[in-house]
């Protein structure tokens, strides 16, 4: 019962490490044919949008906010597939066995 208490507290630090890197890391993402660019960090933070010239003179709001849209949800469902891929390393490493896609995860 100890060592699985160990591998809890373990495991706790390691998240907190990973959140830690993740809020280090950007992800980048495109929509629209390159037209609109999203970086956020590792916490789904958008950091900067940036828009090519001929969005802006299409003169089609409801366009250019689905392709922001696109472009966020794209660069967010990046952090996941990471966070997914990290999560996953670590438990392997700390509880071998332990497979998180019986959880959902």
């Amino acid at each position: 019962m100890a060592d699985l208490f160990g591998k809890v507290q373990e495991m706790q630090q390691k998240a907190t490490e990973m959140k830690d890197q993740l809020a280090k890391q950007t992800f980048t993402a495109e929509a629209g044919g390159g037209m609109v660019h999203v970086k956020v960090n590792g916490l789904k933070q958008v950091l900067t949008i940036s828009f090519n010239k001929d969005l802006i003179a299409l003169d089609d709001l409801e366009l250019l906010g689905d392709i922001v849209a696109a472009a966020i949800n794209k660069a967010q469902s990046e952090v996941d597939e990471s966070s997914k891929n990290s999560l996953g390393d670590m438990t392997k490493n700390l509880m071998p066995g332990f497979d998180l896609s019986k959880l959902g995860l």
